[in-house]
């Protein structure tokens, strides 16, 4: 499979595309950029986010950086228009937030900033979920996601990918005990073979990148995160 991703990735980089990341600050959205810029499959990358980005060295020289206040997106409409592609690695959490907060943030930035997107002439959005998002449920992180997911899907977008990770094995910068304790866990079990409910940060990371240059023939695909590991394992090789 690799050797077809390599040829996808060849024709889709001769499209001359150009992309967005929202979130780039974030752990997947680090390692997402990272993955970008090594496979060079697009001419132009955006990252849209509330702050300047510091980075060094002479990869990360010709990205663009558009900052925004989230609470007046439509006052920033213009950052948003002229993308092929855009990815969603954006979020926080109830602790961080509030509940208010992280409702706004996980799905009125995100879905505004889809909107915008979809009218400034993005065709393929790929947004970060979570394993077990679901608009009916009765937690609201979950209840959140998957309310996001189908607000999204209702835009329209040619094609459009949600990713559902379970527990990502990663090493966070801010300090999260119980999210520590279950990274721990779940690598434990990983190694042994137990990959239903957790996945290495850099697969999804993988993942991401790889799906965009395929063609399915469905509009709206959903990965879980077995799916999420098996592609990003086989991109990785």
């Amino acid at each position: 499979m690799a050797e077809d991703i390599k040829t996808l990735e060849e024709n889709f980089r001769q499209q001359n595309k150009s992309c967005f990341i929202l979130g780039a600050s974030g752990e997947t959205g680090k390692l997402l950029l990272q993955e970008l810029l090594e496979h060079n499959i697009f001419s132009k990358i955006t990252l849209i986010g509330r702050r300047q980005l510091t980075f060094e060295g002479k990869t990360y020289e010709n990205l663009v950086q558009e900052v925004v206040d989230f609470e007046k997106l439509d006052d920033y409409a213009a950052a948003f228009q002229g993308h092929d592609v855009g990815y969603c690695c954006l979020g926080t959490t109830r602790a961080k937030a509030g509940a208010e907060g992280f409702v706004r943030v996980d799905h009125d930035y995100v879905l505004k900033s889809a909107e915008l997107a979809k009218a400034g002439g993005c065709t393929q959005f790929h947004l970060e979920s979570s394993r077990g998002a679901d608009k009916k449920s009765g937690f609201l992180y979950l209840k959140v996601k998957g309310q996001v997911e189908a607000d999204i899907e209702a835009l329209g977008f040619d094609r459009f990918a949600i990713y559902r990770p379970g527990v990502l094995l990663v090493d966070r910068q801010e300090s999260r005990p119980a999210e520590w304790m279950a990274r721990k866990f779940f690598s434990a079990v990983s190694a042994v073979g137990y990959r239903s409910m957790s996945v290495p940060i850099q697969e999804v990371a993988k993942a991401m990148v790889s799906n965009t240059v395929l063609q399915p023939e469905q509009k709206m695909e959903i990965l879980e995160n077995k799916d999420i590991a098996t592609l990003g394992k086989s991109a990785g090789k």
